[in-house]
C-alpha cells in the first residue's frame, strides 16, 4: 500500500520525476531545472512504497484563494492501475487551505474517467477559455 503525503520532492525524487515527465506527451524534453522550479513553486503530493521510494507524484499550481491547476500527475509504470493517481489527487483536494476554491482545472488527453470519479467535469463553455501556447518550449522533436 502506498503512503501519500504533501511534501516537496527531494533531489533524488526530482531525478525520477524529471525522467518520467521528459517522456510524457505534455512536457517532452522538459529540462530538470524546470521540473525543480515548478515543484518548488507548487503544492506537491508524493506517493511512496513501503521502502520509501517514490512511486507517484502530483503537483498543484494555486493562489490558495480562488484557483488551482492540477498538473503532472504521474505514477510509475509498475504501480499504475492501483488507484495511486486518484489518491494523490484526493490528498491535494483535502489540503486545508484549498477547501473553498472557486475553480480547479486540469488538462488530460486520456484519463477523463479517472478525474471524473474525483468530481472533475468537462468545461461547459470552453470557448470562454483562452491560452498562449508555446508548442516546443524545450526544443524536443515530439513537442
Amino acid at each position: 500500500m502506498a503512503a501519500i503525503a504533501l511534501e516537496q520532492p527531494s533531489q533524488t525524487d526530482l531525478d525520477i520525476i524529471h525522467a518520467v515527465l521528459a517522456e510524457t506527451y505534455w512536457s517532452p524534453g522538459i529540462p530538470r531545472e524546470v521540473v525543480a522550479k515548478a515543484a518548488a513553486n507548487s503544492i506537491c503530493a508524493i506517493a511512496r512504497d513501503e521502502g520509501g521510494a517514490l512511486i507517484g507524484f502530483a503537483r498543484l499550481v494555486t493562489d490558495r484563494a480562488t484557483f488551482a491547476w492540477l498538473c503532472d500527475v504521474i505514477v510509475l509504470l509498475p504501480h499504475q492501475g492501483q488507484g495511486i493517481g486518484r489518491d494523490l489527487v484526493r490528498t491535494l483536494q483535502a489540503h486545508p487551505e484549498l477547501g473553498n476554491l472557486r475553480r480547479w482545472i486540469l488538462g488530460t488527453r486520456d484519463a477523463h474517467g479517472v478525474y471524473e470519479k474525483l468530481g472533475f467535469t468537462a468545461i461547459e463553455e470552453p470557448y470562454r477559455l483562452m491560452h498562449i501556447r508555446n508548442a516546443n518550449p524545450y526544443g524536443h522533436p515530439r513537442a
